[in-house]
């Protein structure tokens, strides 16, 4: 099977997950418009697809020129039917010792992870459900939004949340008939940037191969599940029961709210 949406907005393209599943979407047939914070990064994306990549610079902290962005890009590219959300960072922070705890970058990474998200996604929407095809969001998560890795509480409060936003957004856009679906991937540990802070050589080599998990990331959205999960924290079974039987029951809780 293939992906059903061929023009694909990817941000956080130029690094990371971002990078690769552009580079995996575009070899499967999608056209990327890619987008990242560093204008010759983007340049660099788009000089090396041609035709099948174009790219706009745009940093998602930037809530001020969100509306604009959004235009800018919906109206060069009015084919765009995929919004692909990934970008993020990852620091480790101790508690137990308060005073030396940067606040400012914790909420940094709750606002980049998390906030910035649910923005765009808000941005993005009416023009995707303006369009008489099907639409599509897709965002990247994280194992650690089901299991929380202790030295890392930022980046795993801002997945659950997003993974808890990703719940409830897709409930509410199919209670309403709309043809945006929404898709989660949640990644294991992947040898990427994000792991810098580890130091590059230590960082770089934590987790699975990236062209590995852009293979079974792939695999999995063209099969159409909304919610990919690769590999686990600690025995498969017993994590993916805990995924599920939490799916399930949020099911129950929606339609049991619906009801009344």
């Amino acid at each position: 099977m293939s992906f059903s949406y061929k023009c694909v907005l990817m941000v956080g393209a130029t690094s990371g997950i971002g990078l690769g599943m552009a580079e995996k979407l575009i070899r499967e047939g999608s056209k990327v418009i890619a987008v990242g914070r560093r204008q010759e990064r983007v340049d660099d994306f788009v000089r090396k697809h041609g035709n099948k990549a174009d790219g706009c610079a745009y940093d998602i902290k930037d809530n001020q020129n969100l509306n604009n962005f959004v235009h800018t890009v919906t109206t060069k590219h009015p084919d765009i039917d995929c919004v692909y959300l990934n970008a993020g960072i990852q620091g480790v922070y101790d508690f137990s010792k308060p005073r030396q705890v940067d606040l400012a970058a914790f909420h940094e990474e709750m606002s980049v992870n998390f906030t910035s998200f649910v923005n765009l996604t808000t941005s993005f929407l009416p023009f995707l459900q303006s369009k008489s095809t099907p639409t599509s969001i897709v965002f990247t998560g994280s194992n650690l939004a089901i299991v929380p890795a202790w030295n890392m509480p930022a980046y795993s409060a801002s997945k659950a949340a997003l993974n808890c936003f990703t719940l409830c957004l897709r409930e509410q856009l199919a209670n309403a008939g709309s043809k945006t679906k929404i898709f989660e991937v949640s990644p294991p540990p992947v040898q990427t940037e994000l792991h810098d802070y580890m130091g590059i050589e230590k960082g770089r080599t934590l987790g699975m191969p990236l062209a590995e998990f852009c293979d079974k990331a792939y695999e999995g959205l063209a099969s159409g599940k909304d919610q990919v999960i690769i590999g686990s924290i600690g025995p498969q079974e017993k994590f993916m029961d805990i995924v599920d039987k939490r799916r399930s029951t949020f099911e129950f809780l929606a339609k049991m709210m619906r009801s009344h």
